[in-house]
């Protein structure tokens, strides 16, 4: 697998608050809501401006109740659900995002397809996991803050969903980081794992989104801006590793162990 950028690097992190990016942002938004995009469907931008698509699918996987559907609504601009309900199949949500590239000052938006399926349903099912794991791009490996035994459950995550695709990105994320004060899993244990993975791992938070003056409909723009970290962090990952497999960055040797 690729060396991993450095943050940063590939992307531009805080382009989306620019006028620039506040522009291309208003494409996936309809009056300060998030458009919701079907599997055939993508923004309409103005005539005037060309953009290349960079497609992806991405599958997230974690122990059930640690919040994958629950991240996927949120990278989604959708409602979390306040019950926790267990996903019966595998479930798609297609999120874009436009962003720029540090190396050529271009635009490009990235079609991020999200695979989710319940725990229960994988292990019922022989051909989801199959289903799930075919063409994928990356994975998202959950735990959550409040639940040690998911955080303990990520080195068999990492061997039996990603083990046998070693040039797929992976990534780590953290849910329900609000509650950090009453966490299961303290900073020395990220930082172990973190050292003996050398994975990226971004942390989310659980909260309710943000509301429009009607104090019912989700604020698309605040929710954008609770979760650019994670589509700016998958875009920089994706990307990076598609430059490095075309041969146009070099892939540094991994150092021997020590």
């Amino acid at each position: 697998m690729a060396r991993l950028p450095a943050p940063g690097s590939v992307i531009v992190p805080d382009w989306h608050e620019s006028a620039e990016g506040k522009e291309y942002l208003a494409c996936i938004l309809r009056k300060n809501r998030r458009r919701v995009f079907g599997l055939l469907e993508r923004p309409v931008l103005s005539p005037p401006v060309a953009i290349d698509t960079a497609r992806y699918k991405i599958f997230v996987s974690g122990k059930s109740g640690v919040g994958k559907t629950a991240l996927v609504a949120k990278l989604a601009g959708l409602e979390v659900p306040v019950v926790h309900h267990e996903t019966t199949g595998i479930q798609t949500t297609v999120v874009f995002w436009p962003a720029k590239l540090q190396a050529s000052d271009r635009v490009v938006m990235f079609r991020f397809e999200f695979w989710d399926c319940g725990e229960s349903a994988l292990r019922k099912f022989d051909h989801m996991l199959p289903a799930c794991q075919e063409k994928t791009d990356a994975f998202l490996f959950l735990f959550s803050f409040t639940d040690r035994a998911s955080f303990e459950d990520l080195p068999g995550q990492l061997a039996r969903v990603a083990g046998e695709a070693p040039g797929v990105v992976r990534m780590v994320i953290g849910s329900k980081f609000d509650q950090y004060m009453h966490t299961d899993v303290p900073e020395r244990d990220l930082t172990a794992f973190r050292q003996a993975w050398e994975l990226p791992l971004l942390r989310v938070k659980s909260v309710p989104g943000r509301r429009l003056a009607d104090g019912r409909t989700l604020d698309g723009r605040a929710g954008l801006a609770d979760i650019a970290h994670v589509l700016n962090g998958l875009a920089e990952q994706l990307w990076h590793q598609d430059q490095v497999a075309a041969g146009l960055l070099p892939n540094p040797p991994e150092e021997p162990p020590s």
